[in-house]
């Protein structure tokens, strides 16, 4: 049968999302039919992992904490041109001459589906959203940059069978789960829009894996630091700033009580875990979205760590309420057995390699700025 013709009874076959764009269409190797049976056309196009060396792949929101880093991390395992950075915001010099880069709204349909098409993208990476407290300052935007464009993204990746990974997170969790440890599977009820537009991601997530095929991955971050980016708006970037602050003039307020326990995560693990994620063959997979976790601290605890590099540091505490009352609902420490069962996950930073790593980056920098 003429492809266009099975596009045309597969279509349809299928029920309407109910966001009103054209049913989806399924690629033919979900329906139990070989791709080589079958000749591609404008609106079906279905690359297989043995007809190419690497995936293609889009990641959105890529001028965030984590998509610069990814994209280095991806285009060294699978080539430069082939790993494509998109945000709405135009990219700094080093980041735009670093490898491709291509404006992409996530809230516009019509674009997002032509660059998966145009640059025959297999693997999509999606990062754009508000975060926590960021997010509770403007809620109807988070909610259409978290949920609506999610919704585009299930969509696209499931038309043109795409592996699709979106993060999750600790904000996923509520007052009422259990919080030390959290597990994989247990009661979640978010109490920020950026907590329950995850729980909507981890769930449509899972539900168009079963429903209509698609590979969907997601990792539960928790709070993750980096030494190479500003803090972004969320709860845990406490934990990032203090090292900004320590170097810049020694002098550290906090926003978050010296008690408050939450689990985190250097960001070389982070990003490494998520490769490994999506490189993970899927029989081993007994869920769509893991719990992972390198290490656990209170603002205390991390302080008392770099006052051995900054001796001089100063420490006071100026509680956020609003900060505070999302940490205090969220897990104290993440159980991420299942992870390390399935798929081999293991950290490698724990407290002290983090702090000792985030000044060894910040004094590196510091010698090339004087040599410049």
């Amino acid at each position: 049968m003429p492809v266009q013709l099975l596009n045309r009874v597969f279509i349809h076959m299928l029920p309407r999302p109910p966001c009103g764009r054209p049913a989806l269409i399924i690629p033919v190797r979900f329906l139990g039919i070989s791709p080589r049976q079958v000749l591609s056309d404008a609106n079906f196009h279905s690359v297989s992992f043995s007809d190419i060396e690497h995936p293609r792949v889009l990641i959105t929101g890529g001028l965030g904490q984590l998509g610069v880093g990814l994209a280095k991390l991806l285009r060294k395992r699978f080539g430069k041109g082939n790993v494509i950075l998109s945000d709405i915001k135009k990219p700094p010099d080093h980041v735009f001459h670093s490898g491709p880069f291509v404006y992409s709204d996530i809230l516009d349909y019509k674009n997002l589906r032509e660059i998966v098409v145009n640059n025959r993208i297999t693997w999509l990476f999606h990062y754009s959203a508000l975060l926590s407290a960021v997010g509770e300052t403007n809620v109807p935007l988070a909610r259409a940059v978290n949920i609506t464009g999610l919704h585009n993204v299930l969509d696209i990746a499931a038309e043109h069978s795409l592996q699709l990974f979106v993060p999750s997170t600790i904000g996923a969790f509520g007052p009422s789960s259990p919080r030390n440890p959290t597990p994989d599977l247990c009661i979640q009820r978010p109490r920020t829009i950026y907590g329950v537009s995850k729980v909507h991601a981890e769930l449509m997530g899972e539900y168009y894996h079963y429903r209509y095929g698609l590979d969907f991955r997601c990792l539960r971050y928790p709070g993750i630091i980096s030494a190479d980016s500003q803090p972004g708006g969320g709860t845990t970037d406490y934990a990032v700033q203090i090292f900004h602050d320590a170097i810049k003039n020694g002098k550290f307020q906090c926003n978050l009580k010296p008690d408050t326990r939450l689990p985190m995560m250097y960001i070389d693990d982070c990003l490494r875990a998520t490769l490994e994620i999506m490189e993970a063959s899927a029989d081993s997979l007994s869920m769509r979205t893991y719990n992972i976790n390198a290490m656990s601290f209170t603002p205390e605890e991390l302080a008392q760590e770099v006052v051995k590099h900054v001796p001089e540091l100063q420490v006071t505490y100026n509680v956020d309420p609003v900060r505070q009352a999302i940490a205090d609902s969220w897990p104290m420490n993440f159980d991420d057995s299942n992870a390390r069962k399935d798929w081999g996950w293991k950290h490698d930073y724990d407290l002290p390699e983090l702090v000792t790593t985030m000044f060894n980056f910040h004094a590196s920098e510091s010698r090339v700025a004087h040599a410049s």
